[in-house]
């Protein structure tokens, strides 16, 4: 089942909104540079250019991701970026559900890779539980990185502290639990297109 069979949209629809998410973070680029806030243009140009890798990807190597996985994505760091206006500041639960669905993210995309390697090499197979357990650990190094990425970044991107960063962890590591659980089958078009690159890179 694709990520397009369980919302229910069209592909038209789900191409809209990314197109209206898109601009919203347009938006918020400008919003940073007139206000002269410097982290919030900064992560909504971060959370752009994440959002025109799928375009990338089709121009470079013709491949169509999924509408609604190009959504889902969107969605993501969408949420992620609004709330560098002050959201996070205000709302502790705002975090945790940005986190949450940033985690499903990454653990989509850490589940796709592995499961890509596994179909590609034959000296490569492990059981399903394994790969349940990848994809939690997958999310937390992620986010080990994350938290090293902001701290690199300085004042231009907030961070609040170890209490916030430890709750972090735990919403991240409930992201990866959705994935592995619910979520594993919605990335098999990337599995796919993965499993073909690293096909093609062999035969160079």
């Amino acid at each position: 089942m694709t990520l397009d069979d369980s919302l229910g949209l069209s592909d038209t629809w789900e191409r809209h909104l990314v197109w209206i998410l898109q601009l919203a973070l347009v938006g918020l680029i400008g919003y940073g540079a007139v206000t002269g806030s410097a982290s919030v243009s900064v992560t909504a140009s971060i959370a752009l250019g994440i959002t025109l890798l799928p375009a990338a990807l089709r121009r470079e190597y013709e491949y169509s991701m999924d509408a609604g996985l190009v959504l889902w994505i969107t969605v993501a760091v969408f949420l992620h970026s609004i709330g560098s206006i002050g959201i996070y500041q205000q709302y502790q639960w705002y975090d945790e559900i940005t986190h949450t669905v940033s985690a499903t993210v990454v653990a989509g995309f850490g589940y796709a890779s592995f499961r890509a390697l596994e179909v590609h090499s034959d000296d490569v197979a492990v059981p399903s539980a394994f790969r349940s357990l990848f994809i939690i650990v997958f999310v937390l190094a992620a986010g080990v990185l994350w938290e090293a990425f902001e701290y690199a970044l300085g004042d231009l991107v907030p961070v609040y502290g170890v209490d916030d960063i430890a709750t972090d962890f735990v919403f991240n590591a409930i992201g990866g639990l959705i994935v592995a659980i619910w979520g594993a089958g919605h990335v098999s078009g990337l599995v796919g297109f993965l499993r073909d690159r690293l096909r093609s890179n062999a035969d160079q």
